[in-house]
């Protein structure tokens, strides 16, 4: 299953890595956008419960490591007013690029 980092700005220019088991986080942030503290939350909390249900269903128990993430995320996201601003910097390792060629025969 591959690992993902999604490194964020936080409002008082703090950087921090956010670990998720899954690629899943592409579907909830995009490197380069900014979210409103409160919807940085949710969607990486919408996220990692996503991640973590996908480790158990491969594995057979929940990923502790998201749970400890999506821990550090809220326990930061408390520190700032609901309407501050979060940057996603960076997501690694970014979804592979789908060619025109390769959509269409996945169709």
């Amino acid at each position: 299953m591959p690992e993902m980092t999604v490194t964020v700005r936080w409002p008082d220019g703090h950087v921090a890595d956010c670990y998720s088991p899954s690629l899943v986080m592409h579907d909830h942030l995009a490197p380069g956008s900014t979210y409103r503290v409160d919807e940085f939350a949710r969607r990486s909390a919408t996220a990692l419960a996503e991640a973590s249900e996908r480790v158990r269903a491969r594995y057979g128990f929940a990923c502790t490591a998201s749970a400890a993430s999506l821990e550090r995320i809220q326990a930061t996201a408390a520190g700032f007013a609901p309407a501050d601003l979060v940057e996603v910097l960076d997501m690694q390792p970014p979804l592979p690029e789908t060619s025109p060629s390769t959509a269409q025969e996945s169709s």
